[in-house]
């Protein structure tokens, strides 16, 4: 990914508004959750999904609709896709559904404004803990109006590293995860896995973590993170190392130090 630094002037009077309407977003699904839930099956671990869908999206959607009118929506059926030109929502209204419903604290609201396919302001708001994120392309990524940088780490034996889990159904998918993991392990000094990808990316923004990696990301789901990650200092390729798109079918995000050792311990699962 890019990093340009020709486009603030224009997005950075939307962020506030954004904040606020995603802030608000997220008190919504707040008012829903509870660290005691524990779903006692699939059908009720669903309805308990879609309850939190129903609760933040429409909403949401009004508002920022009304910001940007002109502005198209990504729908689900498009998040594994790259979307045309123009102006487009890439939202997330209960990004970690899983993890809300479970009691776990991993979730919150993400909304990124994708301008001729490249992320240009980005918002994550994560209740739990009062964390706000955010980015404006050429302005950097702030938390909470603190300014965010990668770690300075230089060696991967001193690294936390993470992976994602991809979506169910991808077995060639799921094979080079545990090799990557595998291989992983033997580099680094501690490696997670995790659902969503977005915590683990700003982990990465924040210095917190120094390498995330995922094999068939969803638009949805790595999009604010590419964005606050990149503001930070951080690097965003496929695993090769080649340029990263929309619609790439891997992510490796990492500080700049980390990067091509990081691209060898996982030439090994490509």
């Amino acid at each position: 990914m890019t990093n340009s630094t020709d486009t603030p002037g224009e997005c950075l009077p939307l962020l506030a508004p954004v904040v606020s309407m995603t802030v608000a977003a997220g008190e919504r699904l707040n008012a829903l959750f509870s660290p005691e839930a524990r779903p006692a099956s699939r059908a009720e671990m669903f309805a308990a999904l879609e309850r939190n869908d129903e609760a933040v999206l429409g909403e949401l959607r009004n508002d920022l609709t009304e910001l940007r009118p002109q502005a198209k929506w990504i729908e689900e059926d498009q998040k594994a896709t790259s979307p045309a030109s123009g102006e487009w929502w890439a939202v997330d209204a209960v990004e970690g559904n899983v993890n809300h419903v479970h009691g776990l604290p991993d979730w919150g609201v993400t909304v990124t404004l994708i301008r001729d396919q490249e992320p240009v302001l980005t918002v994550v708001r994560q209740p739990v803990g009062d964390l706000t994120y955010s980015a404006v392309r050429g302005s950097g990524a702030h938390l909470n109006g603190s300014r965010l940088h990668v770690s300075a780490k230089t060696d991967l034996q001193d690294a936390i590293v993470a992976t994602g889990q991809a979506e169910a159904g991808q077995e060639d998918t799921y094979r080079r995860i545990g090799d990557s993991i595998t291989a992983m392990l033997g580099k680094a000094l501690l490696v997670r896995a995790s659902v969503p990808s977005t915590f683990p990316m700003l982990l990465v923004a924040a210095g917190h973590h120094d390498v995330f990696w995922q094999y068939a990301p969803v638009l949805l789901g790595v999009a604010a993170g590419i964005l606050i990650v990149t503001e930070s200092g951080g690097r965003v390729t496929q695993i090769d190392g080649s340029p990263w798109r929309l619609g790439s079918p891997d992510i490796l995000v990492t500080t700049p130090a980390l990067h091509q050792a990081s691209m060898d311990a996982l030439a090994i699962a490509a």
